[in-house]
Formats: structure tokens, C-alpha cells, sequence
């Protein structure tokens, strides 16, 4: 393939999106920090205070986790007391997550910078901006756009 042929990385979606959201990542990681959560876990410990104890499955799936990235997040969480995982009554092979009293303190300690975060953000972005990239973010999420199964073209 000719050199200049190749797209640049301001043609390529997925670098885009990526780029951002390392970005982003990062500076939600910042303002965390002082409470030794990082966003994703963060956000592993909402999901749980909102919607209640979830299986890794459905969870990792609501988040657009695999398995195995969720299983990586979820550990120091066990470790430290912020979630116990337990066997669930209609399937024992299935694993459920709830949030601990550890891990709901935590978490309303967390709160402080992630509202920083969130406001530094819209203050940077515009607030209209800020929503209408969450809404267009998640339609992308949502949609039927899917990864290709290995060993298969498209």
C-alpha cells in the first residue's frame, strides 16, 4: 500500500474515540485517585448502587465489558471489601455482584471528584456539547455496528 494512501488518525473513527477517551479516562483517573478507585471501577460500584446486585455477564455486558476485562476490574474491588460476589439461587454457576456498606462509602467518597470531573468537563466542552456526545455515544453503543467474529470477513 502507497504511503499516501494510508488514512491519517484524524480520518480514523476508532482512533478518534479511542484518543478521547484515554483523554478523558485520564482525567477522571486524576480527580479519583484520592479515593483509590479508578473510573471504571468507579463506575462498576454506580452501576451496582443504581440497579442493585447484577450477574458478571449482564453486568459486563451493560458496561460493554468482555468477561475477562470485567473479571480484572472486579477483583481489587473483592480484595478491599467494596463488592462481594455471590452464588445465585436460580443458577450456581452463575455469579452475582453486590455492592458492600464498604463499598457504598466509597463510593459517596468518590462522588466529589467525579462531580469535578463532570463539571470541569462541561465547563471545557459546553454542557449542551458534553450531552449531545453522551446521547451520540451511546446511539454508537447501541448499535447494530458490531465487532467481526474471528475467521470471519465481512
Amino acid at each position: 500500500m502507497a504511503k499516501d494512501t494510508l488514512p491519517s488518525s484524524r480520518e480514523c473513527n476508532c482512533f478518534a474515540v479511542r484518543a478521547a477517551a484515554r483523554h478523558v479516562t485520564q482525567f477522571y483517573d486524576q480527580l479519583l485517585a484520592p479515593t483509590g478507585l479508578r473510573t471504571t471501577q468507579f463506575s462498576i460500584l454506580a452501576r451496582l448502587k443504581r440497579l442493585g446486585p447484577l450477574t458478571i455477564n449482564t453486568l459486563a455486558s451493560d458496561m460493554v465489558m468482555d468477561r475477562t476485562t470485567l473479571g480484572r476490574n472486579i477483583r481489587p474491588l473483592q480484595r478491599d471489601g467494596l463488592i462481594r460476589i455471590e452464588t445465585t439461587a436460580s443458577d450456581r454457576r452463575a455469579k452475582e455482584l453486590h455492592l458492600t456498606n464498604v463499598g457504598e462509602k466509597r463510593l459517596r467518597a468518590a462522588m466529589k471528584g467525579w462531580s469535578q470531573a463532570q463539571a470541569r468537563f462541561e465547563t471545557a466542552v459546553g454542557r449542551r456539547r458534553a450531552a449531545a456526545l453522551r446521547t451520540m455515544l451511546a446511539a454508537v453503543a447501541a448499535s447494530k455496528f458490531a465487532p467481526v467474529e474471528r475467521g470471519t470477513a465481512r
